[in-house]
C-alpha cells in the first residue's frame, strides 16, 4: 500500500463526503426545478455530476494506492428549502466544509511527507477554488435578484453566463 492506513480511513471518508454532496446538489436540483427555474435546476444538476466525479477520483486513487476502499454510509440530504437563496447558501456552505476536508487531508499528507497523496490532493484544492468563488458568486446574484427576480439569474445562466469570479474565467 503506498499511503497509510490512516490517510486510507480519511480518503475513504472523503469518498462518502463526495458522494453526500452529490445528492445534496440532486436535492437542490430538485427545489429549483420544483419552483419552475430548469436553468438554475441545469446547474445544480451539473453540480452533482462535478461531485460524483470527485467521489470517483477518490475511489481511483485509493485503488491505485493499493489501498482498500469502505464507502461509508452517506446521510440523506437536508430538503425543505424556503427560498432559492437558502438552497445556494447551503450549497456555499458545503462547498467551505469541503475546503476544510480537502485542507485537513493535505496537512495529514504533509505531515505523513506522502507526496503521492500530496500531489493528489493538489488537483482538490484548486478546485475547491474554484466552486467556493463559483458558489459565492452565485449566491450574491440570487440575493441581488431577490426571489422576484430570480428569472435574471436563470436568464444569465441560460446564456452560458458561469455563476464564478475566478481570474482568468472567460
Amino acid at each position: 500500500m503506498l499511503i497509510s492506513k490512516q490517510m486510507n480511513a480519511r480518503l475513504n471518508e472523503q469518498v462518502g463526503n463526495e458522494f453526500g454532496a452529490s445528492l445534496q446538489y440532486v436535492q437542490i436540483a430538485t427545489y429549483f426545478d420544483g419552483e419552475g427555474l430548469p436553468m438554475l435546476a441545469r446547474h445544480f444538476y451539473k453540480q452533482s455530476d462535478e461531485e460524483r466525479d470527485h467521489a470517483m477520483k477518490f475511489v481511483r486513487f485509493i485503488n491505485d494506492a493499493s489501498a482498500d476502499l469502505q464507502i461509508p454510509q452517506v446521510a440523506a440530504p437536508y430538503h425543505g428549502f424556503k427560498s432559492a437563496e437558502e438552497a445556494v447558501k447551503r450549497a456555499l456552505d458545503w462547498e467551505m466544509t469541503v475546503t476544510n476536508q480537502i485542507n485537513a487531508l493535505m496537512d495529514l499528507a504533509i505531515k505523513d511527507n506522502d507526496h503521492i497523496s500530496k500531489q493528489f490532493l493538489q488537483w482538490f484544492m484548486e478546485e475547491q477554488l474554484e466552486e467556493v468563488s463559483s458558489m459565492d458568486t452565485l449566491l450574491r446574484m440570487v440575493r441581488r435578484a431577490g426571489e422576484q427576480g430570480l428569472l435574471f439569474v436563470e436568464n444569465y445562466l441560460g446564456q452560458g453566463g458561469q455563476a464564478s469570479n475566478s481570474v482568468g474565467d472567460n
